[in-house]
């Protein structure tokens, strides 16, 4: 049987280092995207967005694996993409201004046509609200600078900064949205244990 793990496949993308910035070339991807607006710990739209992304991520798997027994894979991680009309706002004391795009990354066979099957599927099983929204799309990212922040969510603010930092370092600018990537759930995982890339896109 075929295993396939994004993680240890692109391994540069999804395993980076906690001790140094690193700079990546982040190829072409597709992904199951919901959007929306406001702070995640509070706004019942992201929980909604989370819980939509996962069950058509999960029906695809499933579907490939009646389809083909021989192929199977591990459901990629939670990927988020964070900002602000005004990114001067973009703050970590107020974010109920905060967009944001969650997303998980889809193996190159799965087809538009099999993600309007398997949003089909889900709809007649339990139907959550924010299944209409989900969208497929192709993202492109491109040069961009990351690294490993282990720890809280609310401890990010140094990483962040680090990373910018690193940026102006190379003689190069911000660019794109804010991404972060998460390794664990946080209901299994100690806060303190918690994994998170944090890649800022950069030109």
């Amino acid at each position: 049987m075929i295993k396939i793990d994004v993680k240890k496949e692109h391994k540069n993308l999804y395993q980076p280092g906690d001790k140094k910035c690193v700079q990546v070339q982040v190829p072409d991807m597709n992904f199951l995207m919901i959007d929306g607006q406001g702070d995640p710990n509070t706004a019942p739209a992201y929980q909604q967005a989370v819980e939509a992304l996962y069950s058509v991520a999960y029906t695809l798997k499933f579907m490939v694996k009646k389809d083909n027994p021989d192929v199977d894979y591990v459901v990629p991680p939670l990927e988020g993409l964070w900002w602000c009309d005004d990114m001067a706002a973009f703050s970590i004391e107020n974010k109920n201004d905060w967009k944001w795009t969650m997303m998980i990354m889809q193996p190159e066979f799965i087809t538009a046509e099999m993600v309007q099957n398997g949003i089909t599927q889900v709809r007649e099983k339990k139907d959550p609200p924010a299944l209409d929204k989900i969208r497929f799309e192709k993202y492109h990212e491109g040069r961009a600078a990351q690294i490993m922040h282990i720890g809280p969510y609310s401890a990010e603010g140094p990483t962040v900064a680090a990373l910018h930092q690193f940026i102006r370092e190379q003689g190069k600018e911000l660019r794109g949205k804010h991404h972060e990537i998460y390794l664990n759930d946080p209901r299994k995982t100690s806060w303190s244990k918690m994994k998170t890339v944090i890649r800022q896109p950069m030109g």
